[in-house]
C-alpha cells in the first residue's frame, strides 16, 4: 500500500491592497518624470522599489478583472470611507465627487467624480476643501507638484485642456509671464492631477 500523499496546504489569502500600495501606484506613474522626487517619497513611506513595482501589478491586475469592481467600491475598499461626498456641476453635467485624504500630499485628495448612471469618469489629486492653494503668478511658480490641473487652469486662463500622453495624464496649453516679464507659450504635463512638468513651446527670438 503506497503512502498517501502530504496533504496540500490551502493557499493564502492575497494580502489586502492598503493606502500604502496605492500611494506607490500614484508614485509609480509620477517616476517618469520626477524620478528625485519620488524616490524622496518612496523613501518617507519605506518602500522599496519592488514594493512600488508589486503594488502596480497587483493595481493593474485588480483594474483589469474579469469582475473588476466599480471605482468607488474600489477605493473604498482600500481608502476606507470617503469624507462627505459633495455635489458637483461641471458644464452641464451634474456628479457626485467622492473624496479621500492621501497621507502623502496632507493639502491634496484623491478625488473620484461620478456622473448620474454611476460611471466614474475621472479620477485625479485635487486641493483639499479649505486648504489654501499655491500663488501662481508666473511661469517660475510651476514647479513640479506644486498645483493642480484646476489651479494652473484658472491661474493662467484661458487655457487649452490637451489629451494626456498615457491614462491618468493630461495636459494644458497656455501663456504666462517668465521670471523677467516675457509672456512665453507653455505645455503643462500632469499625472493623476498633479503637476510634472511644464515645457516653453516658443521661442525667445520667434
Amino acid at each position: 500500500m503506497g503512502r498517501m500523499p502530504p496533504a496540500k496546504r490551502p493557499a493564502r489569502p492575497p494580502a489586502p491592497f492598503t493606502p500604502l500600495d496605492f500611494q506607490l501606484v500614484l508614485l509609480r506613474r509620477m517616476a517618469d518624470h520626477n524620478q528625485d522626487l519620488v524616490e524622496d517619497a518612496r523613501h518617507a513611506l519605506g518602500a522599496s522599489v519592488a514594493d512600488m513595482r508589486e503594488a502596480n501589478r497587483r493595481w493593474q491586475a485588480m483594474r483589469h478583472a474579469p469582475r473588476s469592481r466599480g471605482a468607488v467600491s474600489r477605493y473604498r475598499s482600500i481608502l476606507g470611507d470617503p469624507e462627505p461626498v459633495a455635489d458637483r456641476r461641471i458644464g452641464d453635467l451634474s456628479c457626485e465627487a467622492y473624496l479621500w485624504p492621501v497621507p502623502l500630499w496632507p493639502d491634496l485628495r484623491f478625488e473620484v467624480l461620478v456622473a448620474p448612471n454611476g460611471v466614474a469618469w475621472n479620477e485625479w489629486l485635487v486641493r483639499a476643501p479649505g486648504a489654501a492653494g499655491p500663488e501662481l503668478r508666473t511661469l517660475d511658480d510651476l514647479r513640479p507638484w506644486s498645483c493642480t490641473v484646476d489651479e494652473a487652469a484658472r491661474a493662467f486662463a484661458p487655457a487649452r485642456p490637451l489629451e494626456g500622453t498615457a491614462p491618468t495624464r493630461w495636459g494644458l496649453r497656455f501663456a504666462g509671464a517668465d521670471g523677467t516679464g516675457v509672456r512665453r507659450e507653455c505645455v503643462a504635463e500632469f499625472t493623476w492631477g498633479l503637476l510634472q512638468r511644464v515645457a516653453v513651446t516658443d521661442s525667445r527670438d520667434g
